[in-house]
């Protein structure tokens, strides 16, 4: 069972061995500009606070209460993104675990709707440690749009868009291990490759709804790698899940007695302050084509626009310059 630690949800598998570990942490950031700009990513900006719904029965809804799991809060219009870890123990490589992650019951990366276990064709999961991150619906290869937070009856939502409703909202995380059997094998690989070195040369109008749901933001460059392992390597009969309500910043303080986060910086202030935006050093890798029916999905700003008439705010295009490469990247051997 999944649990709640210094603000990262945490699964452990120790059926399997002790460090059988993986954790997301979910991170503040800025909204990317909605125009027809592909972005390279945006910085993080610290952890959203979690919290376990059931210690507040008291000021959430039933049907919140009754789904478990953990409430988060996120001002609307804000953006965020998935930081995936997969613990490495000082004596092997770092655990694999296969990881599915929906808004409102609508797969991020297939475009689905919700469905139990991992699927294939089209691969519905990303894979930890290989993918380190999601910052948004996989639309196309190599380019997601950005989650973005509104709130539920507004009609801006992806789950809207999909399945015509706005019953779930939130984030739905399912996480399975890799099988003992798959794991011991890529262990005593490691340890092979550590005997024998290798040597190569080779990242708006309030509403009064409570509860928010994932609508799609601007474009980012970001690939969805495809899984290298096996279908049936995968240990599905342990996999653990974990519903994550999102509430309105403006209610925390009255739900939870602590003061909501501060708002997050705009992309044209964190522009103009000359901050860094940032490019992943494995960008290079083949990637899933996106889900076909979030290739077709309006992203917020067209939604605001069409609904109002006038331009979302802060979406004008930004100087990001050259981007910091961040990722693990090879150190090139030279003549000695």
């Amino acid at each position: 069972m999944p649990t709640l630690e210094s603000n990262r949800l945490v699964f452990r598998f120790p059926h399997i061995e002790e460090s059988a570990q993986f954790s997301i942490e979910f991170q503040r950031t800025l909204r990317i500009p909605d125009t027809d700009r592909t972005y390279s990513l945006p910085p993080g900006l610290g952890l959203f606070p979690l919290r376990h719904v059931e210690d507040f029965a008291d000021r959430l809804d039933h049907a919140t209460i009754s789904r478990g799991g953990v409430v988060m809060p996120m001002w609307q219009a804000e953006a965020m993104w998935l930081n995936f870890h997969s613990r490495r123990p000082y004596d092997g490589p770092s655990f694999p675990v296969a990881i599915k992650v929906a808004a409102g019951k609508i797969n991020a990366v297939s475009g689905e709707t919700w469905r139990p276990g991992l699927n294939r064709h089209p691969q519905d999961y990303m894979v930890s440690p290989q993918q380190p991150w999601l910052d948004g619906f996989a639309v196309k290869p190599g380019v997601i749009r950005q989650f973005v937070a509104m709130p539920l009856g507004d009609g801006y939502t992806v789950e809207h868009q999909i399945s015509g409703t706005e019953e779930w909202g939130g984030l739905q995380i399912q996480v399975a291990p890799l099988k003992n059997h798959a794991w011991q094998k890529i262990r005593a690989a490691w340890r092979e490759k550590v005997r024998t070195p290798h040597f190569a040369e080779d990242r708006l109008c309030d509403s009064s709804s409570r509860l928010m749901g994932l609508g799609a933001g601007g474009l980012m460059k970001q690939a969805i790698y495809p899984d290298q392992f096996q279908l049936d390597d995968w240990d599905l009969e342990s996999m653990d899940r974990v519903f994550v309500t999102l509430l309105h910043a403006r209610d925390w303080k009255s739900t939870t007695g602590e003061s909501a986060p501060h708002h997050p910086p705009t992309a044209q202030e964190y522009s103009k302050a000359g901050l860094p935006w940032f490019d992943y050093y494995g960008c290079d890798q083949a990637s899933l084509p996106g889900g076909e029916k979030l290739a077709s999905i309006a992203s917020v700003g067209e939604l605001f626009k069409k609904k109002t008439g006038a331009a979302m705010p802060n979406c004008e295009d930004v100087e990001t310059g050259v981007p910091k490469i961040v990722g693990p990247r090879q150190v090139r051997v030279g003549e000695w």
